[in-house]
């Protein structure tokens, strides 16, 4: 069996010839012996010209001009990709990084500025807190009310937390305003019962019948307590001395199930026929009513209710001093006119 000359095994294996393979085609026969192998050999062309030495180390460069040198950074920093020492790529993604990282900084200055401007509420009110329980909260909860219809309504929707929380009673409260015919006391006195309990009925839907049948009663009693001091409202308010209590507190573990202002309050309309008014509904009431203050004291809306309270206050304030110097003034001439009196006496 004869052996393949052209076997790949068989074959050399081929290194980078470059100029060497150029060298021993095209060098002339020399006669003397190479000098010592630190020199470099001379490259002889086809017509005879030498050609400049070439560098015996690869650390030698030639000098190359200004597009060359651009090139040939641009082809070393192909040839050392696999070495992971990429001068220009490095710089590249540093700048689109820092690009990034400038992006990312200005997202995070805004986002940092929304988190300061947003309002300390109070504990129970939380970001994972339904928004209409939030809104109630911001808008409603706390600031006082001298609106008989909007008392009635309040002390309904308080009496409902037996059963509901405040985020459900408040997604149905357009449900509470279509059934009690927008919470008007002497509306509400003349319903129907039996279709107001019916099962199947929108009301049964949101209270139990004994809670129905208690809105009505009150409905009732509210109206006989307009007869008797105007309004619901100058009753209501005249357990605190029309002047909203504030409470101050700083922790949700101090804000009471009740109180004993709220305690008085509820034996006050027992007393009168109310129903479902015990002293935890009374101050539920008082609290969204605005009757006691009980925002935290780091809470936006602490600070936002005190005005209003204090305008009442100065109010009442101004007209007790306005009617004592009104009176002092009446006791002055009184005094002036009987002095008078005396003198005309005496000259007599």
């Amino acid at each position: 069996m004869s052996i393949n000359v052209g076997d790949p095994e068989m074959r050399p294996v081929l290194v980078p010839a470059g100029n060497k393979e150029r060298l021993l085609r095209t060098k002339k026969p020399a006669s003397k012996p190479l000098g010592k192998a630190g020199k470099t050999a001379d490259i002889v062309s086809g017509e005879g010209e030498k050609l400049p030495p070439v560098a015996s180390s690869p650390r030698v460069r030639n000098p190359l001009d200004a597009s060359c040198s651009s090139d040939a950074s641009s082809e070393s920093l192909h040839s050392r990709a696999s070495t992971g020492r990429i001068t220009r790529s490095r710089s590249l993604v540093r700048s689109r990084s820092s690009g990034v990282k400038m992006l990312t900084t200005d997202s995070d200055s805004s986002s940092s500025t929304d988190v300061l401007q947003v309002k300390k509420r109070c504990a129970w009110v939380t970001s994972n807190s339904d928004p209409c329980y939030a809104a109630f909260h911001d808008e409603e909860w706390g600031v006082p009310v001298h609106d008989d219809k909007k008392l009635f309504e309040l002390l309904v929707l308080a009496g409902a937390l037996a059963e509901h929380t405040w985020p459900t009673i408040l997604g149905k409260r357009h449900l509470f305003r279509e059934v009690f015919v927008d919470f008007d006391p002497v509306a509400v006195s003349n319903l129907n019962e039996r279709k107001i309990t019916a099962p199947g009925s929108t009301a049964s839907s949101l209270l139990s019948e004994q809670k129905l049948r208690a809105v009505i009663e009150n409905a009732c009693q509210i109206s006989k307590i307009k007869e008797e001091f105007g309004s619901f409202d100058k009753y209501i308010w005249s357990f605190v001395n029309h002047k909203p209590i504030i409470s101050r507190f700083r922790y949700p573990r101090q804000v009471p199930a009740k109180t004993p202002k709220a305690d008085v309050i509820s034996k006050d309309l027992v007393r009168r026929g109310f129903r479902s008014v015990g002293p935890t509904v009374i101050y539920s009431f008082m609290q969204v009513a605005g009757i006691t203050n009980d925002h935290l004291f780091n809470c936006f809306r602490f600070d936002e209710c005190i005005p209003a309270i204090s305008t009442h206050e100065h109010g009442d304030v101004d007209n007790s001093k306005a009617k004592a110097k009104e009176k002092n003034i009446e006791d002055l001439d009184i005094g002036l006119a009987s002095a008078m009196d005396e003198l005309g006496i005496a000259s007599n």
